[in-house]
């Protein structure tokens, strides 16, 4: 059996450096060259199967942008000894109350949107071209779509959001952007901004009430790819991360096809074309 990489080695093709908004530093992984996508993992952090996603986005020439808003970098998860689960956890935990996070309040967006935006801006300023992706996956799911009321955004992607996380099934709908930032994003969508959305039918944790209200508001500005669960590739937890967990990286899958969608609109929108 061969041995899992460490977590350097997993990061080992992705130059490392920080970015500073308004007092806050992060880490920033890059990789490739081109106009700059902002991937946003997902919980529990920049993993190899997210790295693997990445440099799928870095392959077609663009540059694939990852800052490190949580977790251990590199980490694989499902190959971590105690000592590393136990520090990826604690790194976790507090994210969860952060107040830079809005996990709980519905038509909010999480205070992070700032700084990130102003990261897609710096991309943008670095790589050239005619603007920057995004794609939020899970808990960040909902990030590109508030992103995107700067007009660099050109390429935002939500991937099986779950913010707001609301026990309640009325709140189901809702996702984690503010009315005023939701109507800017309309009003961009009104001029040729496309919105893609990737999830399984049945994610509990990114229910279909999620994609119906942004239907409802973005109209056919808003493109939908939703999976059969019997889609998903083998996992220890249920189906919930088409792009990375649970990707089964084979011609003909449904899976890939929707990874090579998501590629596709990177390629239109910052490759070939501008709005």
């Amino acid at each position: 059996m061969s041995r899992t990489p460490s977590p350097a080695e997993a990061l080992s093709d992705f130059e490392k450096s920080d970015f500073t908004h308004f007092g806050r530093t992060r880490t920033i992984y890059r990789r490739g060259h081109g106009p700059a996508v902002i991937i946003i993992a997902e919980m529990p952090g920049i993993t190899p199967k997210v790295l693997r996603f990445a440099r799928e986005v870095s392959d077609i020439g663009c540059t694939a942008v990852l800052p490190s808003l949580f977790g251990v970098d590199g980490l694989d998860p499902d190959n971590a000894g105690p000592a590393e689960l136990g520090k990826m956890v604690a790194s976790l935990v507090p994210i969860c109350i952060s107040s830079e996070f809005t996990t709980l309040a519905s038509g909010k967006s999480s205070p992070v949107v700032s700084w990130l935006r102003a990261l897609a801006a710096h991309e943008h300023t670095r790589c050239g071209g005619p603007g920057v992706g995004a794609i939020g996956m899970c808990f960040t799911g909902g990030f590109a779509l508030a992103m995107a009321t700067d007009e660099r955004l050109l390429a935002p992607v939500v991937a099986q959001p779950s913010l707001p996380v609301r026990p309640i099934h009325a709140f189901a709908g809702n996702i984690d952007i503010s009315p005023e930032e939701l109507e800017t994003v309309k009003g961009r969508c009104a001029k040729g901004l496309q919105v893609l959305g990737v999830r399984f039918k049945g994610d509990r944790f990114s229910p279909p009430q999620r994609f119906e209200f942004l239907r409802k508001q973005l109209g056919d500005a808003f493109v939908a790819i939703e999976l059969d669960d019997s889609s998903a590739g083998p996992s220890p937890i249920p189906p919930h991360s088409p792009l990375t967990e649970h990707l089964i990286d084979e011609p003909g899958q449904p899976t890939r096809q929707a990874l090579d969608d998501v590629l596709d609109l990177f390629r239109r929108r910052l490759l070939t074309e501008s709005i």
